[in-house]
């Protein structure tokens, strides 16, 4: 199974090369999930033709129309038990946080707001931040082996 994490896009109406980036990474992934700083009604709707599109509110979603987006939420993604959020507070102490506020029963959680990669283990919970796709160019490719083994490819897309 192949879950394509993005997060920070910052974009209003999608780039022309957004559709490149669909198509060959996520598109043919299983999920997607966005972990917020969407920033537009266009984006999340562009990325909302993903069949099985999560998503969550950063500290940048103010327009109204993202407001049902919730801050946080949980979800099986195939056989894993996976948490988003986008994160908070100083960049420095966002892993840990996160970290605790989910908890080691979670297989997997997916957050941003730093901008930077990551893909950790902090208090026995495994982590993934893709970076900033709209600042950067940035994304992760996580793949869950048969054996439920969980690895990270990020891409740069440009």
């Amino acid at each position: 199974m192949l879950i394509a994490v993005i997060s920070d896009t910052h974009m209003g109406t999608p780039p022309s090369w957004l559709d490149n980036v669909y198509a060959g990474w996520l598109a043919p992934a299983d999920f997607l999930i966005h972990c917020g700083d969407i920033t537009s009604p266009s984006a999340w709707s562009y990325f909302m033709q993903h069949p099985n599109f999560l998503c969550v509110r950063g500290n940048c979603d103010w327009d109204p129309a993202l407001a049902d987006l919730k801050p946080a939420l949980t979800a099986k993604v195939g056989p894993l038990t996976v948490g988003v959020t986008h994160g908070w507070g100083p960049r420095s102490q966002v892993p840990v946080k996160v970290a605790e506020a989910f908890g080691p029963d979670y297989d997997l959680v997916c957050y941003g707001h730093t901008h930077a990669r990551d893909w950790s283990v902090v208090s026995g919970v495994r982590l993934v931040n893709p970076g900033s796709l709209g600042e950067s160019g940035s994304l992760a490719l996580v793949t869950v082996a048969a054996d439920g083994n969980l690895s990270c490819e990020f891409v740069d897309v440009f």
